[in-house]
């Protein structure tokens, strides 16, 4: 008999689940990876099954949250060489409008580039007219084989925002452009912590038509989208569906981007755990990278990951659940990666793990604080071991990974107000947010 309610898993990289439901996240001193995956050996771009796991969100004005039950398992979005091979996340083979927020990518503009007549029903041949110029097919190819992922053109100097996942460990990269043409490309920055990356397209080309940036803050569950991208290959495929959720934890096991002699990427990085915006607008493997916009076409997210029911062979395909990196985030990260090629990121200095307190005669989950750091921007503030915060900048956390993912959407410098229940009390405990030393963990 088939199991109407399948045990939610992890994929591991490569081989491996665990059932775990409840990883600790981790971002102080001491500190441990969050969540711990058992380990496993490294692949060469495009053989990649991005491992997550995601909590279904509380309800809130605009924005939602994390319940503690997983759900599904994440897989990253690179396809193989099989243009038509219609399998999982990884077949095996090689192969409303507002203003945008960054002042240095995008178009500049300080209007969307389509003005919908109805809201309530867009014109999505204008959208899609007026976003896939600047939305790009990458293939990665290295030694032990290749894949197909997406990206987007962020600004005129040739510069491509993607996903980590999709570049990582690559020795050759091309792009291709919606009108047809093919160069080649070199990694300017990459992020795995985010897996955020930006590549440049070498020789200058001209006629790149840069996105258009939107605002992720502005952005409410129930607003129409669409996600366009290179999945399976097919290149300059757009979907539509709408916002399902908002700040939805989700984590995926992150992709090293160093490499041996024998160019096998040398070991994993830390997992991703991102605030993620939930859509239910077709997302498959090879939409990594690609765009999420709103129907004005302004970018709002990265497309990055997708839920799909557990299975013995690891691959999946769309079921309505997919994940991107809200745009705010990954532009933060672009513009220190163009710059530097690296990125700094915020830092709060506590070890959490999922718990619960006393409100009144309530009771609310949330991240149990177990270590303070000395000398960290939490014990500057106060924290004390056995606080539980229930919420950051007046959003819920539900979970040690809700927790995470709000910390590591932030920017170092960022003052946000933290609040915690303590012996039976609701405080609110104010701190900036320093840039994260580069001996810890998250």
């Amino acid at each position: 008999m088939t199991d109407q309610n399948p045990t939610p898993q992890w994929y591991a990289p490569r081989g491996g689940t665990t059932t775990d439901p409840r990883p600790v996240g981790t971002f102080g001193q001491p500190t441990e990876p969050v969540p711990t995956w058992p380990p496993a050996p490294p692949a060469p771009p495009g053989n990649s099954m991005m491992p997550a796991m995601t909590t279904p969100p509380a309800p809130r004005r605009g924005r939602r949250l994390a319940e503690l039950t997983a759900v599904a398992v994440i897989t990253g979005l690179i396809a193989s060489g099989s243009t038509l091979a219609i399998t999982g996340a990884y077949d095996g083979t090689d192969a409303a409008t507002t203003t945008g927020t960054s002042q240095s990518l995008g178009r500049n503009a300080d209007a969307a580039p389509v003005v919908q007549a109805d809201g309530s029903a867009p014109n999505w041949t204008a959208t899609a007219s007026a976003v896939s110029p600047s939305v790009v097919a990458i293939t990665a190819t290295s030694a032990q084989g290749g894949g197909q992922g997406s990206g987007v053109i962020i600004d005129s100097s040739g510069h491509v925002l993607t996903n980590n996942h999709v570049v990582a460990g690559a020795q050759e990269l091309t792009v291709t452009t919606s009108d047809g043409r093919t160069f080649a490309a070199e990694i300017r920055g990459t992020d795995p912590s985010t897996d955020l990356a930006v590549i440049t397209i070498t020789g200058n080309p001209s006629n790149l038509t840069p996105i258009a940036v939107g605002d992720s803050d502005a952005i409410a569950v129930g607003d129409p989208v669409m996600a366009v991208g290179n999945p399976l290959g097919l290149a300059g495929t757009v979907t539509t569906g709408i916002v399902s959720a908002l700040n939805r934890p989700v984590t995926t096991q992150g992709e090293s981007s160093g490499q041996d002699q024998f160019g096998q990427a040398q070991s994993q990085a830390e997992p991703v755990v991102t605030n993620a915006i939930q859509t239910s607008a077709a997302i498959n493997p090879g939409n990594s990278g690609g765009a999420l916009v709103n129907a004005g076409g302004q970018l709002i997210g990265i497309n990055s990951s997708i839920a799909s029911l557990g299975s013995s062979s690891g691959q999946s395909g769309n079921i309505g659940i997919g994940f991107a990196i809200p745009v705010n985030e990954a532009t933060s990260i672009a513009e220190q990666l163009i710059a530097k090629g690296t990125a700094v990121h915020a830092y709060l200095g506590v070890t959490p793990q999922d718990g619960s307190a006393s409100d009144g005669s309530a009771t609310r989950t949330g991240a149990e604080i177990t270590s303070v750091g000395a000398d960290t921007p939490a014990s500057k503030a106060g924290l004390q071991v056995g606080d539980v915060v229930t919420a950051v900048g007046g959003e819920r956390v539900e979970s040690a990974l809700s927790l995470v993912a709000h910390i590591r959407e932030r920017s170092a410098g960022d003052e946000v107000t933290l609040t915690v229940l303590r012996d039976g009390k609701t405080i609110d405990v104010k701190t900036t947010l320093a840039a994260k030393p580069t001996t810890t963990s998250p």
